[in-house]
């Protein structure tokens, strides 16, 4: 009888269920999906099965051991209580690896350090050695994951990323993981189509990763066919005999394929402009062994067509979407032609297209049947799946120039939703006029009928007034005619209600983006307004970024730091347009530091700080944030008052790392606070809407949760649109800066009410 024993496979984020699909073919028991994981049980070998055959995993984890620790020292004794000498040669190599959060080990770099000290010290107390550490293709990979008290220590049996197939020899700007792709392609039903003997075209394959996968899926290949390294080939427990049966096997069904495949004309087809990327792809094709199975060809999107003898087929791509070249104008003009072609050339066809920005996808003028979130590595994306047909064509597109309809204002629903526009407007006229707010919301989905957010804003002289409509995405099973009429009548009654004319409206559709991604140009009009804020001047632009520049509900937030700045060495960090460091030098400062990663938005910054007076001792760093603080330590520097707003997600091409609010924070509010000075106060905030504080943060400093002191009134009716809390060090002594911005909280409460 096998040994069964307990593993955990992880996979990309969004293809779970296949990966799923594929444990329950292959035989294995007590399947369960876990997020971006599914736990399995099963023998050894059909775990190697899963790591040479799975399309979708990214690496698959034998349990070797679980235990409850309360602190380090038991976490220690616990680790080295296992017998390292059944798993890991002395002589050999090791990798480890920390993930979660356990109460007393809340830093990964930290528990990392730990697994490998007590795995090292537990080896050279037994043998006299102790494994030298690589990073690199290691002998054994040894993984400890946390959550809370309990520890769940396994064998990465993988070793490295089961994306990594060991075909691709280069690759051009931006490529797609292997594994992502082929979860694209299992989502698509390309598997079924190419044994009924489907057609694949990629008009935009780069350096052919969806062809090459589709080429070896066709031809029966096992995903990881032709990889030389595996986690588990260096790992004493490792089973050669079972991983030559399953090795055989895979071996035979590719030879079987191969010959199949030679016998007919190629059916996959790859095309892309770039002749560099083309012969990448080819170098990568002979290198995964499909080379006389597909064809690829020079040529440009425009160009691209069906092979002449097919009707039908599969047509998947993952067309440039800006984040990738920077370039959102030229992203819509790629999208907008490739919904051109499709409607034009290829009628009968379905088509998976691959995209960062969902919005893009109104470009194709085409309507996806389904819409799937995926993740490639940290990137967010969206799989549209289209039955290209006539029915299947639509063009939901805001259009250029705000075309509104006058003679909707006379209708039920423009005048329902006018209605309910003048209500808000008269609810907070008294607290707009008494607090002199010029730039507020006056709407947020109300009426879930009307999905819109709607902000007011108002030029400093008074004279011109603007509306920025934020549209959220509608779901897909809402019908095109009603997604057109609610906008219009929403518009109409707007426009009629306040006055302010359609040239000075706004429109814009809203998803749920990562935050971070608002810094991306949208246009280059180079349109800016100036407006005021409790006194205070700044620069916002309409239309060429997806936020204007200043986040109207941070206003009272921004209103605490000046409170608490007089005489404070002030930190901004996440800066933005600097309107936090405006406030503090407002509120007397005696020094600023504002840090963020755009030099765009830092040059915003300073011209913010110009524009109300303070041209001097107002320093402004271009860099990644967390590679600052740590040498700000290094160099001793202390503040007295430090404002952090972090993105909810980042993955900026010059940071060394992804940034992740709710996974980073305790870390990224640790090196805050060995920057504070005794007696400073730290404020953080962030807009992530299912924000949790770490617990052991609350043990290691005075914390207090101020969001609600901190939801102006305008966005009173969304409680979460952000949280917002002070930290200080525990012995308490910055309760005097505290103290002047808790006073001035109820102050304003006061008078609120």
């Amino acid at each position: 009888m096998p040994d069964i024993r307990q593993f955990l496979a992880s996979v990309p984020r969004g293809f779970a269920d296949l990966l799923a699909r594929e444990l329950l073919a292959a035989g294995a028991t007590d399947v369960r999906e876990r997020g971006n994981a599914v736990a399995f049980t099963g023998s050894l070998e059909l775990a190697y099965r899963i790591c040479l055959e799975s399309w979708v995993a990214s690496r698959v984890h034998l349990a070797i051991a679980r235990f409850e620790a309360a602190d380090d020292a038991s976490i220690q004794a616990a680790l080295r209580g296992i017998d390292w000498s059944a798993h890991v040669d002395p002589q050999g190599t090791l990798a480890c690896e920390w993930s979660g959060r356990h109460p007393a080990i809340t830093n990964t770099h930290y528990g990392t350090l730990r697994l490998k000290d007590a795995i090292c010290d537990a080896l050279r107390a037994a043998t006299g050695a102790r494994p030298d550490i690589s990073t690199s293709e290691p002998g054994v990979r040894v993984h400890a994951h946390a959550t809370g008290m309990q520890v769940t220590v396994s064998i990465d049996l993988a070793g490295e990323g089961l994306h990594r197939r060991g075909w691709r020899a280069n690759a051009v700007e931006a490529p797609l993981r292997e594994n992502v792709a082929a979860g694209i392609l299992l989502r698509a039903g390309w598997p079924e189509r190419a044994a009924a003997g489907a057609y694949f075209v990629d008009p935009m394959c780069g350096s052919g990763t969806f062809v090459i996968e589709a080429a070896r899926m066709a031809a029966g290949f096992a995903a990881n066919h032709g990889r030389r390294y595996f986690g588990f080939l260096g790992w004493r427990g490792h089973d050669a005999a079972a991983w030559e049966r399953v090795r055989s096997a895979a071996d035979l069904r590719r030879d079987q394929g191969l010959a199949a495949g030679r016998a007919q004309a190629p059916r996959i087809f790859g095309r892309d402009l770039d002749a560099r990327a083309l012969k990448i792809a080819g170098e990568n094709a002979s290198y995964a062994g499909v080379a006389e199975l597909l064809r690829f060809e020079r040529g440009a999107l425009v160009d691209a067509a069906p092979p002449v003898d097919a009707a039908a087929g599969l047509l998947c791509t993952n067309p440039p979407w800006g984040l990738r070249l920077g370039d959102q104008s030229e992203a819509r003009a790629v999208h907008a032609e490739l919904g051109r072609v499709l409607r034009e050339r290829f009628a009968g066809w379905e088509a998976a297209i691959l995209t960062g920005d969902a919005s893009l996808g109104l470009e194709l003028g085409l309507r996806a049947h389904r819409v799937h979130t995926v993740w490639n590595g940290a990137l967010e994306c969206r799989l549209l799946r289209i039955s290209v047909a006539a029915e299947a064509v639509r063009d939901l597109k805001p259009k250029a120039g705000l075309q509104i309809d006058a003679a909707l204002a006379a209708t039920t629903g423009a005048q329902m939703f006018g209605n309910r526009i003048a209500k808000n407007l008269k609810q907070l006229a008294a607290w707009t006029r008494r607090e002199t707010v010029t730039c507020y919301r006056i709407y947020d989905a109300d009426m879930p009928e009307y999905a819109f957010a709607i902000d007011l804003y108002a030029a400093e002289d008074g004279g011109t007034r603007w509306l920025v409509v934020q549209e959220y995405q509608a779901p897909a099973q809402i019908p095109e005619e009603d997604v057109r009429r609610r906008r219009s009548e929403a518009l109409a009654g707007l426009v009629a209600t306040t006055g302010i004319p359609a040239a000075q409206v706004h429109l814009r559709t809203r998803r749920r983006h990562k935050r971070g991604e608002q810094y991306t140009r949208r246009d280059e009009r180079g349109e800016f307004h100036v407006v005021r804020e409790n006194a205070l001047r700044f620069r916002i632009n309409f239309v060429d970024y997806l936020d204007t520049g200043l986040f109207l509900d941070h206003r009272m937030t921004r209103e605490r730091v000046r409170r608490a700045a007089q005489g404070a060495r002030f930190l901004n960090l996440f800066a933005y347009t600097g309107s936090a460091t405006v406030y503090a030098a407002a509120g007397g400062a005696r020094a600023t530091t504002s840090v963020d990663l755009s030099a765009t938005y830092l040059a915003w910054a300073r011209e913010n700080l110009r524009l109300n007076g303070f041209d001097a001792g107002h320093e402004l760093v271009q860099t990644d944030v967390r590679a600052w603080l740590q040498s700000a330590k290094a160099r001793g520097e202390l503040f007295d008052l430090v404002f952090c707003d972090p993105p909810t997600f980042s993955n900026s091409k010059r940071m060394e790392d992804t940034f992740d609010v709710q996974r980073d924070h305790a870390a990224l509010i640790d090196d805050c606070m060995a920057l504070l000075a005794p007696d400073g106060l730290l404020v953080f905030s962030t807009n992530a809407q299912k924000f949790k504080l770490d617990p052991g943060l609350q043990a290691r400093y005075g914390v207090t949760d101020i969001s609600a002191a901190t939801i102006p009134p305008d966005f009173a009716r969304n409680a979460q649109i952000h949280r917002c809390f002070e930290f200080c060090h525990p012995q308490g002594v910055a309760s005097a800066r505290r103290d002047v911005i808790s006073l001035a909280g109820r102050r304003t409460s006061d008078e609120q009410r």
